[in-house]
């Protein structure tokens, strides 16, 4: 008897508690559903960002990449006269370290102010490429949370209207219902703007790196080319 009664209360709490977890229980498709059209906005603006993130990340890692004896063999090329070497081996290394030196031996023979302007200039053009489409991943990260904020606000608003317009019979619900709701495009909006923050200042790291490199590589380059006259006159 017991053992039975035990058995029927088991079950009858089984039963009760399973629908309150699926009740409970929601995915994150269906609360961004119930952001509205608000949350479309988010997730096309999560993609740009994923996206400028991986093409961005790509190119800069394929420009920070060069090879440690690039350097020597160049030096070694200009000091020997093998200029047209020294060009292929630009052309064949194809980074904005390459095309800087190739640009500087092209300049070759003339003054070292000309010959470090024509470099600069070309270091200018390669940095403004590498840094394409972050200015946009930063105007995610700080527009995508003021998206969501406003999200927030209007369901704000539309959680009181209702309530106004239901009188006297207020329901808890209604307004509980418009905050949960409201609340979705926050959150949405913080998680993609802090992901774009953060890729943002990841890659802006990774150009200063380039940018490091290239500064060493025209110094190193601007010694090579001012020390050439006079192991040509030693010869």
């Amino acid at each position: 008897m017991l053992l039975t009664f035990l058995q029927t209360s088991s079950e009858t709490v089984a039963a009760t508690v399973e629908p309150l977890q699926e009740e409970l229980s929601f995915s994150l498709l269906d609360m961004a559903a119930k952001g509205g059209w608000l949350m479309i906005v988010l997730a096309i603006l999560s993609v740009i960002a994923i996206y400028i993130f991986g093409e961005r990340w790509w190119a800069i890692r394929r420009a920070g990449k060069i090879d440690k004896n690039f350097m020597k063999d160049i030096n070694d090329y200009i000091f020997d006269g093998k200029t047209k070497s020294a060009i292929s081996l630009c052309k064949k290394s194809d980074t904005p370290i390459a095309r800087m030196i190739e640009k500087g031996i092209e300049r070759s023979g003339r003054p070292l102010t000309d010959i470090q302007t024509a470099v600069e200039n070309v270091g200018n053009i390669e940095v403004a490429k590498l840094e394409k489409g972050l200015p946009f991943l930063a105007t995610i990260a700080g527009g995508a949370p003021m998206i969501g904020f406003l999200g927030t606000v209007m369901g704000m608003v539309q959680a009181f209207f209702n309530m106004s317009q239901a009188g006297n019979n207020i329901d808890i619900t209604l307004l509980s219902g418009g905050i949960y709701t409201a609340m979705v495009t926050t959150v949405g909006g913080l998680i993609v703007g802090i992901l774009a923050y953060f890729g943002y200042n990841y890659l802006t790291s990774r150009v200063s790196d380039v940018v490091f490199k290239m500064e060493n590589s025209t110094i190193e380059f601007m010694d090579t080319i001012q020390a050439q006259p006079y192991k040509k006159t030693e010869e």
